[in-house]
């Protein structure tokens, strides 16, 4: 029965999560949009650690030797929530929007292996931006320039781990992204019948691959040490598309109705990521607790060849993110308490994302664009060993300075995950 639901749902589903906006944040107008991180809302809960962690049923995101541990056949999507606050030192505006963050299904072979495959969105673009200069009585607008985009960017993958000595296991993930965004800047002068507009129409598509290890070694106790490491390989994504611009008359109440063409040109460009590489060592007891520390780091990014590669106001740096987290079940098998079976999460993370940008001419004065964030969460159980995961993260990007914005931000994260008998084991008739 659960697997006739979810073959619906993922039906539905699929062409949604590429088509959804799920991003109002100014930073998204810069690169393919506001990425996500790749995990789980268990993994987020924590800090987003993930990569020397496994478990026997939950999925993991960030690194697939770790489904080499998996021993049930598990079904998981994930919801999104956020709540964002922008402040550029004077004015502070608000938002929400809410999204679906995954789907994926992963299920044990044998007993040594594992596998999984799903759906999740990589980027999204959504921002709405506005300049305005006043005339020289200081009072009216003489000019005022509309920025504006949307689409973003998902992917497919395939994750495979398997044990291949008692302590150690490998694995590998191949993805495919693709997804569209449009771009454009609206141009209005007063006195001036007609505006312009430069709009941007993009295809993004591309693959990569990850390699990942995995050891765990039980000690005195009960306790579990464990490490792992993941290597994402460099990968080009092309992009694709036209841009034109053409003139245009604009009514009261924001209609815009085109005129003539001025030009037309076809867009080749690519978005080049370096490898990425994240460690990570944990210490816990199985269905105790567990407590893991990450790093993870990325040289700059390379882009060329589309609208906001074109502006200088923007580079790109070294990025890099570590993550301190974990969790704690108080009695797994309670039967005087539920709340003694409950997981509880916790974590905080830190991370340099990578992307410099100067507010204000010439361009020379780049300031990097932080993210802080403190996360808790809750695994409550459900039957037959399925749960349903919560996630709250409160955290802040970006500063005021150099005439930049600052976001302050509350996700939360709902997952629901099944599990389902292990599809190829055998069945027993007594």
């Amino acid at each position: 029965m659960i697997r006739n639901i979810l073959l619906v749902f993922i039906l539905i589903t699929s062409s949604a999560i590429t088509a959804q906006r799920t991003s109002s944040s100014p930073y998204s107008f810069f690169g393919i949009g506001d990425e996500f991180s790749p995990v789980t809302v268990e993994q987020s809960a924590m800090g987003g650690i993930g990569v020397a962690y496994s478990h026997y049923k939950y999925l993991n995101f960030t690194n697939p030797a770790a489904y080499a541990n998996l021993r049930y056949t598990t079904y998981s999507f994930g919801l999104l929530n956020n709540k964002l606050s922008l402040d550029n030192g004077g004015v502070k505006q608000s938002s929400n929007s809410t999204s679906l963050s995954y789907f994926a299904l992963a299920f044990p072979i044998g007993n040594k292996a594992g596998m999984s495959f799903g759906l999740q969105p990589v980027s999204s673009v959504g921002y709405s931006l506005s300049n305005s200069i006043l005339g020289d009585d200081n009072e009216t607008v003489s000019e005022i320039t509309l920025f504006s985009g949307e689409g973003g960017v998902s992917r497919i993958y395939s994750s495979f781990g398997i044990k291949v000595y008692k302590e150690l296991s490998l694995g590998i993930e191949v993805d495919y992204k693709f997804g569209n965004i449009d771009n454009s800047i609206l141009n209005q002068r007063a006195g001036v019948s007609l505006a312009t507009k430069y709009k941007e129409t993009t295809n993004v598509k591309g693959g990569s691959i990850t390699l990942g290890a995995q050891y765990k070694k039980a000690l005195k106790n009960n306790l579990i040490i464990s490490g792992g490491a993941t290597f994402k390989m460099g990968n080009d994504l092309k992009v694709t598309g036209d841009d034109y611009l053409y003139s245009l008359s604009v009514n009261n109440s924001g209609g815009e109705f085109g005129r003539d063409t001025i030009s037309q040109s076809e867009i080749s460009g690519n978005y080049k990521l370096p490898l990425k590489t994240t460690l990570g060592a944990g210490l816990g007891k199985d269905d105790k607790w567990y407590v893991g520390l990450e790093y993870e780091k990325q040289d700059a990014i390379e882009t060329t060849g589309f609208l906001n590669t074109t502006n200088s106001a923007y580079a790109y740096g070294e990025s890099n993110r570590i993550s301190l987290g974990g969790f704690y079940i108080p009695k797994i098998n309670s039967i005087s308490s539920y709340w003694e079976r409950v997981t509880y999460r916790v974590g905080v993370r830190l991370e340099k994302t990578g992307l410099l940008v100067d507010g204000s001419d010439p361009y020379t004065n780049y300031t990097a664009v932080d993210d802080f964030g403190i996360s808790f969460g809750l695994g409550l159980p459900l039957k037959q060993l399925s749960s349903v995961n919560m996630g709250f993260e409160f955290g802040k990007r970006g500063t005021t300075a150099n005439n930049l914005i600052k976001e302050n931000y509350f996700n939360f994260r709902l997952s629901l995950s099944l599990t389902d008998t292990n599809w190829f084991q055998k069945r027993k008739i007594d």
